[in-house]
């Protein structure tokens, strides 16, 4: 029996084949993503894997649904597993945000279906590191949303080489559409062509924006002069203050197709151009309000982080190497030792050491064997003398300790 298709699996190391989904990889990340957002102030949330199907309706309307895992339930209920965090974020806020402080600085690791065709960079389920901020209007909170997301790639060892931030505007978009088109129902039609035009044929691009009435030409003068609004050349200011504006560009051919973005977008791309984007996100100020039916009203903003980033990592050898299952390997020679032996492995336990031993009686050599595929540091035996056999594996250095020595060993 196999798995779904468009789902993975997660194997310890060492995994027996080298397509196989590493656990390791993936704590690696998560790791990283916690330790950087929390560096930034952020606070972790989750929330439920199902939802009503109304609240990503809300969002994205009814052309949502085909993409979604979505069934009734036995309550006759219409429900989908989540196939983005902020939706659900935005409910969450919704209800509750008179108990918190504003800015809200909230992230997520959440994992994400779509019912979707799979590909390399998307599949039918994936993890991603949503960071949001709630409640703040200025422009810091873009830079510092911004600055977060150039950190998290520096800590898992991108460096300005590998990957780009391209900055752009919504708002900037929007004027471009209004002093060309004076039907605001053919906006959405607009963004949509836009946001496809680096995945279509100039001719392809072309036909679509002239049913609006705006030419192909027109749009790509306005790309590639580039020139910063206001709020977009205050984002680059703050950058250059936290030394940082060598990972960032103005490209306004970045529009982020999502209907719910309302002023600065961005996305990340590696430089060379193999992958699809690493990240993307921007503002969403009218996404509380609705969600909640009109009754709040929060300046929103955030990125998502998903199954690119492991690819792109894996491709430039920055995941580190596998590592040690234990610290020590504690053997039993002599069974009439073994509760003892047990003892002691209890106590290092407790001082936080990793110890592996063998359940029931097995010869040495198969128990070495044990210790060296596990990549214990080092070995121990108790002795009949009731002192303790230590062995450094990488030194080949053997001591004889008494049981308090050894513990205390280990303990410093």
């Amino acid at each position: 029996m196999d798995r779904l298709p468009g789902f993975r699996d997660f194997f310890p190391d060492p995994v027996p084949h080298p397509d196989l989904g590493r656990m390791e990889e993936r704590n690696h990340i998560f790791n990283t993503w916690r330790q950087v957002t929390r560096r930034y102030g952020f606070k972790e949330y989750d929330g439920p894997p199902l939802e009503t199907l109304d609240l990503y309706k809300a969002k994205s309307g009814d052309e949502i649904v085909h993409q979604l895992y979505h069934f009734t339930d036995k309550g006759n209920r219409e429900v989908a597993m989540r196939p983005e965090m902020t939706p659900t974020l935005a409910r969450m806020i919704a209800a509750h945000q008179r108990g918190y402080k504003k800015p809200m600085k909230w992230f997520s690791i959440p994992q994400l279906f779509r019912y979707e065709r799979q590909q390399k960079g998307r599949l039918r389920e994936h993890f991603q590191l949503n960071a949001d901020i709630i409640g703040e209007s200025d422009h810091s909170a873009d830079a510092e949303l911004i600055a977060l997301l150039i950190d998290v790639l520096r800590a898992l060892g991108m460096t300005h080489e590998d990957f780009v931030i391209r900055l752009s505007s919504r708002d900037a978009w929007q004027a471009f559409f209004k002093e060309r088109c004076h039907d605001e129902a053919k906006a959405y039609e607009f963004y949509q062509a836009v946001d496809k035009l680096e995945r279509e044929t100039p001719e392809a691009s072309t036909e679509k924006l002239s049913k609006i009435g705006i030419s192909y030409e027109e749009v790509m003068q306005f790309i590639q002069a580039a020139e910063p609004t206001g709020d977009l050349q205050a984002i680059l200011d703050q950058m250059k203050a936290r030394g940082l504006d060598e990972y960032i560009k103005i490209d306004y051919g970045v529009i982020r197709g999502l209907a719910y973005y309302t002023g600065v977008v961005f996305e990340a791309f590696d430089r060379k151009g193999e992958f699809r984007a690493i990240a993307g996100g921007g503002r969403y100020d009218h996404l509380i309000k609705l969600i909640s039916g009109g009754k709040v009203d929060q300046p929103s903003l955030g990125f998502g982080m998903g199954v690119v980033l492991a690819d792109m990592l894996r491709d430039k050898g920055l995941f580190p190497k596998a590592t040690p299952a234990v610290d020590l390997y504690f053997q039993i020679s002599d069974e009439s030792l073994r509760e003892e032996s047990i003892t002691l492995i209890q106590k290092l336990r407790d001082m936080g050491i990793a110890v592996e031993w063998p359940l029931v009686q097995a010869g040495g050599n198969k128990q070495f064997k044990a210790a060296l595929e596990l990549g214990a540091g080092h070995v121990a035996l108790l002795t009949e003398a009731g002192t303790v056999e230590l062995k450094n594996l990488a030194t080949r250095e053997n001591e004889q300790l008494s049981a308090d020595a050894f513990l205390e060993r280990f303990r410093a």
